[in-house]
């Protein structure tokens, strides 16, 4: 539901950015630091890798079928931080992927300027590809303490019996 939450919600704002605003428009939000510009990329963050489209289209669809596969999994065992950030990346995934596929091209509109700095534009997609990678490492550094955690609590448990025998 997440995923196809932020999918919609991702094809909605490209669709408003590109009929709505000409090539390279500008709508100032906050200033000079936040802007609404109308931009495509044909390649991948930052424009690296451009006009690798069928590179794109091969890697995104060997993604999502690993994403799907191992969001069934998580589920069943009952987690709830990693599929939800699983979800992020597979609704991303999916908004970047229609684009390439229908345009060839990634629609792109979130500016924002750090003094003289401007960040590279992208759009409601690669925000929640970053965020649910970060919530990824998140969910690993936690396992990883829970792992540490209980295998503390299980030797202070066996060292705990053999000394009452």
């Amino acid at each position: 539901m997440i995923a196809l939450v932020m999918f919609l919600i991702d094809q909605g704002t490209k669709y408003l950015i590109a009929s709505r605003l000409e090539m390279y428009e500008q709508i100032p939000v906050i200033g000079n630091f936040f802007l609404i510009t109308s931009s495509r990329n044909r390649g991948a963050a930052f424009g690296i890798l451009q006009d690798q489209l069928w590179f794109f289209i091969v890697v995104t669809i060997a993604v999502v079928a690993g994403i799907v596969w191992y969001l069934r999994k998580m589920t069943k065992e009952g987690r709830k931080l990693l599929p939800t950030a699983l979800a992020l990346v597979l609704g991303g995934a999916l908004g970047n992927f229609i684009d390439r596929l229908l345009m060839g091209e990634v629609v792109d509109f979130l500016q924002f300027n750090f003094g003289s700095y401007t960040f590279p534009i992208f759009n409601i997609a690669d925000s929640c590809i970053v965020i649910g990678v970060g919530l990824i490492i998140l969910d690993t550094i936690l396992d990883g303490r829970r792992e540490k955690l209980n295998k503390l609590n299980t030797s202070r448990e066996v060292s705990g019996t053999e000394g009452n025998e």
